[in-house]
């Protein structure tokens, strides 16, 4: 052990000298900091630092082996990272890449149209029993999933007047949102909206439609409420 000390010390007073002629590219070579308490395989001074040559090679003692460059640490890796990285295995001198994680599961949208007939009479935002056996099958199938946002628009057909109509489609939105949240469904995932007359489904098809009660009924498709249901499985 003396011997070996004097070696190292012989060692450490070469490199000093070499270390004043040595090419100042090689001054920026990181210290290298061993931190294992096994025997090192490289000549360290008082700081722990692998000592260097005038070229930036690290200076071996006689404990040197392939094996203990493999396995003396210079922080969360082997010291021969730094000093012997053609004969350390690359995969020590890498951090393990972390696993991928699962991606989130995406949003669904199952978009229900609830027929008119069966949620509300002409004129009506009351929901008739029909429309409530309808609901009961969303709010399960709301239930089912890990709810993101339920959106009603309600409708109307185009008998009376703009603002009338959209008052009443409003109405009918907020009376689907009642009877969600009587359900179990949380008051905050539903939202609603009104859109009056603007988005009829008959199309053209009732325009020679005559009589009141003929025209009422030809018009049914359109005083209805579309729920959509976002969510994930």
């Amino acid at each position: 052990m003396i011997k070996q000390t004097k070696k190292q010390m012989l060692m450490l007073a070469a490199i000093a000298s070499i270390g004043l002629s040595a090419p100042s590219a090689f001054a920026q070579v990181n210290d290298v900091v061993v931190s294992s308490a096994s025997e090192i395989p490289y000549v360290i001074d008082a700081r722990n630092v692998v000592a260097r040559s005038g070229t930036g090679l690290c200076w071996r003692t006689g404990y040197w082996s392939p094996a203990a460059a493999s396995t003396a640490l210079a922080g969360e890796f082997p010291v021969g990272c730094a000093c012997d990285a053609d004969i350390v295995p690359a995969d020590k001198c890498t951090a393990p890449v972390a696993a991928a994680a699962a991606p989130a599961p995406k949003p669904t949208a199952d978009k229900v149209k609830l027929a008119a007939d069966a949620l509300f009479d002409f004129d009506k935002a009351t929901l008739k029993p029909e429309g409530q056996a309808k609901l009961n099958e969303l709010a399960a199938q709301a239930k089912s999933l890990k709810l993101e946002v339920i959106l009603a628009v309600g409708h109307t057909d185009r008998i009376g007047s703009e603002a009338y109509n959209q008052r009443l489609s409003e109405r009918r939105a907020a009376a689907v949102k009642t009877y969600l949240v009587s359900q179990g469904v949380d008051a905050n995932r539903i939202y609603t909206e009104g859109k009056g007359e603007a988005q009829p489904v008959t199309g053209n098809q009732c325009d020679k439609v005559r009589g009141r009660a003929a025209l009422i009924s030809c018009l049914q498709p359109d005083r209805r409420v579309e729920v959509e249901v976002i969510g994930s499985k």
